[in-house]
C-alpha cells in the first residue's frame, strides 16, 4: 500500500488526531481520530516518546520541540509499519502552566488538505468566528482574530487569549458561561441573539448566533469546548424592528385615557430595546381632552409619561408631572414636523452648556444619543415623544427616523382618540353634575353631603343622581335614583326624572303616593320612546327611585323605594350601621301597577342615613367593596360632628381608586332634631270662640321668640285658616308654629278637601280668606296626611338688628 493511499484510507474524512507533548517530548494526551490514522489507541500511545510515533525522524529543528514552523508536514509509523503522511499544526501551551506542544495532525493528501485549509478559513472570517475552549490555566481561549478586530497572525492562525480581553465584560461573561455549560454537561447548545460587543468597537452594538459543541475523545468523553459565532447584527435589527412594529400595532391605541397611551408607547421602546430613557410632553389643552391649538414657542407642556431601561428616571432632566417650555428653536423644529435626530449629545451639550434649562429640557447626563419626535394628529401638534440611548449602544441615525415616526403616527392618532373621548367623558359627567344639586346641603333638618363617582368610561356615565328638596314645615326629601342607559341620553332622561320628583314633592305628597303618581307620569313617558331610534341610550323605563321625608319636629322619617336598594343607617348611640328595611316595590314604568309601601323610622339627633345609586349588576363583586366603605363613613360621619363633605371627600378618593363600569352618586345625611323651645303645638275644638284664644297663644309665643313685629300678619292668617277649618271641616283642629329660617303657621283638620285660592268679586261678601293669606305669606301650600290635610304659610323674617358699636 503506498503512503498516500494509507493517510486516504486511514482518514478518509480527513479527522484530526490531537497530541500533547510535555517538554521532554513525551506523549501526555492524545485524542481524536487516531485510531483511524495510526491503528493504534491512545492507551497505546500516551507515554511513549514522540520519536517512536514518527516514522521518519525530524531534523532538530523541524520536529515538534524544535524552533520551526508551527506548519509542516510529518511522516507518521502506523501500527502495521506503514508510513502515514499528516499535516501537522504545532501550538506552544501558553505560559503560566505546564511547558509543552500541542499537535494536531490531519492526514495529508487532498482531503486532510482540505480540511486544514476549512480551518485556517474559519479563523480567518470577519462575518463569523471560532472560540476554541481547552482546560487550561488562566481561561485562555483560541479566537479569530479577525472576527474580534485583532491584528491577524500570519497566515490567520488563531488569537490565544481571553474573552474578557475583546469583548465587553457582560457579554465575556454571558460567552463564558455558554462554554462551561458545554464543557461540563457535554451536550450542544444554541442561542441565536446573544450580545458580543468587541472592546476594539466601542459604542457599537453586535449580536451574534452562538453555536456551541463540546470536544471529545473517545477515552474520557468531554475535553472542552468550542462555539461558532455568526454575526447577525443586520438581520437582529430587522427583526427587531418588525417586532416594535408589530408591538406598536397591537399595544397602541388600546387605552382611551390619554396619560394611559401616552404611557403605553414609552414603555414599548423600552421594552423592545428601542430607547433606553423615553418620555411624552402633551400640551394642556390635549391632556384635558380639549382641542390642540396653535403651537408656538413657548407653549406650555406637560410630562405625561416617562420610562426608563433600569426603572429610575434620571434626577437631571424634567420629572414627570413637570411643566415644560420648548425655546424658540425647539418649539420651530416640533411645529415644522420633522424628527430632529442628535447622534452625539455631548457635541450638542458642550454648545448649549450655557443654557442650563435647556440641558434640563433635552439632555440626560447617562445619554449620548436622542430622537425628537412632534406628534401629529389632523394637523396640530399634540406634544412631543422623546428617546434617548445610553453610552455603549448604537448611536441614533437617519435609518431609526421611519420606523419612530411610524410609531409617532400611531401614537398621535391614539392620543387624538383618547383626548376626544376624554372630552365626551367630561361632556357627560358635566352634563349629569349639573343636573344635580350642589353637593352640600344645610337645612334645620339635616347637614347633607353628596358625590358623584363617575364611571371608567362614558358608556358608563350619566344614570345616577340625587336630590336634596326643602318640603313645607322645616320639613326636607331625600331622594337617590338610576335611569337605565347611559351617556348624554341618560343623563339628559335623569333630569327628567329628577324634575318630574321636584314637582310632586311640591305638591308635598307621602312618600308611597309621589311614587305610584311618579311611576304614572313614567308609563305614559315610556310610550314616547318606542319610536326613538336604536341609539337612544337613556330610558326612562326601569329607572329606580326612593324617596324619604324627615320632620325634625317629631323625627320622624317616612321612605319607599321603587326598585332601589334600601338606605344604610348608622345610630350615633351605639355606633351600628344597619339596612333600612323598607319593602322595595317594582322599578318605575315596568307595567306592574303594585302599590308602594311606606317604611317609617323614628332617627335621634347625630344619626346619619347614606344613600347611594344601587348596586351594579355588571360588577357585582365590586359592590360589596362598595357598600363596606359606605358604611364605614357613615359610621364615622355618626360618631362625630365632622364635616360631611370631609367624610364623602375621603369616600369619593377611595372610590375612584379603582375604575368601574357604572357611574355610582352617594348621599350622606346627618338629621338633626327642632328645639323644643322653637316650636308649639295646640289642639282645638271646632268652636268659633277658639279663634280668638288660639290668636292670644300666637301673640304670646312671638312674643317669646321675640318676633313682635310678626304678631298682626301672624294673627291674621292663623285666625282665617282656623276659621275655616271650623266651618268647613269639623274638629279637632291642629295648631303649630315653627321658629325656623322663617317663620312657619300650620292648621291641620280631619278633611280631605283642597282649598283653593280665587279672586272674589266685587259683590261676594266672601271667599277672600286665602287671597289674603297668599298676599301676607311667602310661600304657603297644603298636603294630605293620614288624619287629614295640613294648610302652611311660610313668612320671611326679619335679619336680626346688629348691635350698636
Amino acid at each position: 500500500m503506498s503512503t498516500s493511499s494509507r493517510s486516504e484510507e486511514a482518514s478518509p474524512a480527513g479527522r484530526p488526531v490531537v497530541f500533547l507533548l510535555d517538554e521532554h517530548g513525551t506523549v501526555r494526551r492524545c485524542g481524536g481520530a487516531v485510531t483511524d490514522l495510526l491503528g493504534l489507541g491512545a492507551g497505546e500511545i500516551e507515554g511513549r516518546p514522540w520519536s517512536e510515533v514518527c516514522a521518519v525522524e525530524p531534523s532538530p529543528g523541524d520536529g515538534p520541540d524544535g524552533p520551526g514552523d508551527r506548519q509542516r508536514s510529518l511522516v507518521l509509523r502506523h501500527r502495521d509499519g506503514t508510513p502515514v503522511e499528516a499535516d501537522a499544526e504545532v501550538v506552544p501551551l501558553p505560559p503560566g502552566g505546564p511547558s509543552g506542544r500541542l499537535v494536531l495532525l490531519t492526514a495529508a493528501g487532498p482531503r486532510g488538505a482540505r480540511t486544514h485549509a476549512v480551518l485556517r478559513g474559519v479563523f480567518a472570517q470577519e462575518a463569523a468566528g471560532l472560540v476554541v475552549d481547552a482546560p487550561g490555566p488562566g481561561g485562555r481561549v483560541l479566537l479569530s482574530p479577525a472576527f474580534f478586530g485583532l491584528d491577524q497572525p500570519l497566515g490567520g492562525d488563531p488569537w490565544e487569549g481571553r474573552l474578557e480581553d475583546v469583548l465587553e465584560a457582560d457579554d465575556a461573561a454571558r460567552l463564558d458561561a455558554c462554554l462551561r455549560r458545554v464543557r461540563e454537561t457535554g451536550e450542544p447548545f444554541a442561542d441565536p441573539t446573544v450580545p458580543a460587543r468587541g472592546r476594539g468597537l466601542p459604542g457599537r452594538e453586535r449580536i451574534v448566533a452562538v453555536s456551541a459543541f463540546p470536544l471529545e475523545d473517545h477515552r474520557d468523553g468531554t475535553h472542552g469546548a468550542a462555539a461558532l459565532l455568526v454575526d447577525v447584527t443586520g438581520r437582529n435589527a430587522d427583526q427587531r424592528e418588525l417586532t416594535l412594529l408589530h408591538a406598536s400595532a397591537r399595544r397602541l391605541g388600546r387605552s382611551l385615557d390619554v396619560t394611559g397611551a401616552a404611557q403605553e408607547v414609552v414603555r414599548l421602546l423600552v421594552e423592545e430595546g428601542f430607547a433606553d430613557l423615553a418620555c411624552v410632553d402633551l400640551t394642556d389643552p390635549v391632556r384635558h381632552g380639549g382641542d390642540a391649538g396653535t403651537f408656538v414657542p413657548g407653549t406650555p407642556l406637560h410630562r405625561v409619561a416617562v420610562a426608563s431601561e433600569d426603572g429610575s428616571w434620571p434626577s437631571d432632566i424634567h420629572q414627570l408631572g413637570d411643566r415644560v417650555r420648548a425655546r424658540d428653536v425647539e418649539s420651530e423644529a416640533i411645529g415644522g414636523g420633522g424628527t430632529a435626530v442628535v447622534p452625539d449629545l455631548a457635541l450638542l451639550r458642550r454648545r448649549l452648556d450655557s443654557d442650563p434649562e435647556r440641558v434640563r429640557l433635552l439632555f440626560p447626563a447617562e445619554a449620548a444619543s436622542a430622537l425628537f419626535v412632534p406628534l401629529f394628529a389632523r394637523g396640530h401638534v399634540l406634544g412631543v415623544l422623546s428617546a434617548w440611548r445610553r453610552e455603549g449602544r448604537t448611536p441614533y441615525g437617519d435609518g431609526d427616523v421611519p420606523q419612530v415616526d411610524a410609531i409617532a403616527s400611531r401614537t398621535a392618532l391614539s392620543l387624538d382618540s383618547a383626548r376626544r373621548y376624554t372630552r365626551e367623558r367630561r361632556t357627560v359627567e358635566e352634563l349629569q353634575r349639573s343636573l344635580l344639586p350642589p353637593p352640600v346641603s344645610r337645612t334645620t333638618a339635616a347637614r347633607s353631603s353628596g358625590v358623584l363617582v363617575p364611571a371608567g368610561s362614558a358608556e358608563g356615565s350619566g344614570g345616577s343622581w340625587f336630590d336634596v328638596i326643602r318640603l313645607s314645615g322645616a320639613r326636607t326629601a331625600f331622594v337617590v335614583g338610576r335611569v337605565a342607559g347611559h351617556g348624554v341620553h341618560a343623563a339628559g332622561a335623569m333630569g327628567r326624572l329628577r324634575s318630574a320628583v321636584q314637582t310632586l314633592a311640591d305638591v308635598d305628597l307621602p312618600p308611597d303616593e309621589l311614587l305610584g303618581h311618579l311611576n304614572d307620569l313614567v308609563t305614559r313617558m315610556g310610550g314616547d320612546e318606542v319610536h326613538r331610534p336604536a341609539s337612544f341610550s337613556g330610558s326612562l323605563s326601569a329607572a329606580t327611585c326612593l324617596y324619604a321625608s324627615y320632620d325634625p319636629v317629631t323625627g320622624l322619617c317616612r321612605m319607599a323605594t321603587a326598585g332601589h336598594p334600601a338606605p344604610l343607617l348608622a345610630r350615633r348611640s351605639t355606633g351600628g350601621v344597619t339596612r333600612v328595611d323598607v319593602r322595595p316595590g317594582p322599578p318605575l314604568g315596568s307595567g306592574d301597577h303594585q302599590p308602594f309601601e311606606a317604611a317609617q323610622l323614628s332617627l335621634e339627633p347625630g344619626d346619619v342615613l347614606a344613600f347611594h345609586s344601587g348596586p351594579s349588576d355588571a360588577a357585582p363583586s365590586d359592590d360589596a367593596g362598595d357598600l363596606r366603605l359606605v358604611a364605614e363613613s357613615a359610621r364615622a360621619a355618626a360618631a362625630d360632628d365632622e364635616p360631611l363633605e370631609d367624610v364623602t371627600g375621603r369616600l369619593l378618593h377611595q372610590l375612584r381608586a379603582r375604575p368601574r363600569a357604572e357611574d355610582l352618586t352617594l348621599l350622606l345625611a346627618r338629621v338633626d332634631r327642632l328645639p323644643e323651645e322653637d316650636f308649639a303645638c295646640w289642639k282645638l275644638p271646632a268652636d268659633p270662640d277658639q279663634v280668638v284664644r288660639v290668636r292670644g297663644l300666637v301673640t304670646s309665643q312671638l312674643a317669646r321668640w321675640g318676633l313682635e313685629e310678626a304678631s298682626f300678619t301672624t294673627e291674621l292668617i292663623v285666625s282665617e285658616l282656623v276659621t275655616n277649618a271650623i266651618r268647613y271641616a269639623g274638629g279637632p283642629i291642629g295648631v303649630r308654629l315653627v321658629k325656623d329660617e322663617r317663620l312657619i303657621c300650620e292648621v291641620s283638620d280631619p278633611s280631605q278637601s283642597q282649598p283653593h285660592l280665587r279672586r272674589a268679586r266685587l259683590s261676594d261678601e266672601g271667599g277672600r280668606g286665602l287671597f289674603l293669606v297668599a298676599q301676607m305669606t311667602d310661600r304657603w301650600g297644603s298636603r294630605y296626611t293620614p288624619e287629614g290635610k295640613t294648610i302652611w304659610t311660610e313668612q320671611t323674617l326679619a335679619p336680626p338688628e346688629a348691635p350698636p358699636p
